[in-house]
């Protein structure tokens, strides 16, 4: 199964991280691996809110503070040059090209687009708590889309995490734009519901019923709570075991057409990828191998077997 576009999908990104030199010290912080691998198949929208502000090339640099409740974005030397406010307003005012992005992804330690575990600074200390003005309100207002940072991208689960949430949020706004209709997110959701499986058995269990309740006078409004429950529980990890349950999930399709020699051939492979010996696309590919010879409608379509490119290799580290 080809079915992957060949046309770029468009996330955002920090400029810096692709080589603009928009930072505080005039400098950028480009990343190999966004831009030579990534930019094969995603068409980057760059932004830096700081210079969007109009802080200048170069400036000094801004930090995170808390007061009393609150946590504000200042000038490094002169706290009372307070920027809270117009990085807020800098990312409702790019709401009208954020919320056409399948992903977002951010520059760490950010005060300004930091997803997480940035410094606050307070009275001694400066525990990594906070997230930057700009990012936190992005996050807010799209709380469906995938976001990252490029520090994390190091982390092949994260990795791999955050380039499948692209991918079904591309294929989402695709079913969208080709008209949504019950049959069409009857089909999305069973062509998801095994990588739906793997990450969250409890949205496996409640997304079901709600497609199933989907009818021609609410399937608007179906569709506007299933997406977001969908890419939250497309967030958490899947384990080793969650996918060895989907993967013998996926075996029982087999069981009338495999002798005993090929039944155990997958269970000793799936074992030794359970301890971490093989990574998944070992199984995947002789699932794959067995489905070419005993074809399975569901599972040929399911795009846990497909989820993105081959050529991005990224079931080869997980």
């Amino acid at each position: 199964m080809n079915e992957h576009q060949h046309q770029k999908i468009p996330v955002g990104i920090s400029a810096c991280l692709v080589g603009e030199e928009v930072r505080f010290n005039g400098g950028h912080k480009q990343h190999s691996y966004i831009q030579r691998t990534l930019g094969q198949y995603f068409e980057f929208r760059t932004f830096c809110p700081e210079v969007d502000i109009g802080l200048g090339i170069p400036r000094r640099p801004i930090r995170l503070v808390k007061r009393e409740d609150e946590v504000r974005c200042v000038d490094f030397e002169d706290d009372t040059l307070d920027y809270t406010d117009k990085l807020t307003a800098s990312a409702d005012a790019q709401a009208h090209w954020v919320g056409e992005m399948c992903g977002f992804i951010l520059k760490k330690d950010s005060p300004s687009c930091g997803m997480e575990r940035v410094k606050v600074y307070g009275p001694g200390h400066a525990p990594r708590e906070g997230a930057g003005i700009f990012a936190a309100r992005m996050m807010e207002r799209f709380p469906e889309l995938p976001v990252e940072e490029e520090g994390r991208l190091g982390d092949a689960v994260l990795r791999e995490n955050f380039i499948q949430r692209v991918y079904v949020m591309n294929r989402w706004r695709q079913l969208v734009a080709d008209g949504l209709s019950v049959a069409s997110l009857t089909d999305f959701h069973a062509r998801h519901k095994l990588i739906l499986m793997s990450h969250c058995q409890k949205a496996y269990r409640r997304l079901g019923p709600l497609v199933a309740s989907a009818r021609k006078d609410n399937v608007f409004e179906v569709a506007k709570q299933y997406l977001p429950e969908l890419m939250q529980a497309l967030k958490e990890r899947a384990s080793r075991g969650d996918h060895v349950n989907v993967l013998q999930h996926i075996q029982g399709y087999l069981k009338e057409q495999l002798d005993a020699q090929d039944k155990e051939e997958l269970r000793e492979m799936l074992e030794r990828y359970h301890k971490g010996l093989l990574p998944l696309i070992v199984p995947i590919t002789l699932l794959n191998h067995h489905f070419r010879r005993n074809p399975v409608e569901y599972i040929e379509r399911s795009w846990y077997m497909h989820p993105y490119p081959a050529e991005m290799a990224l079931q080869n580290h997980i």
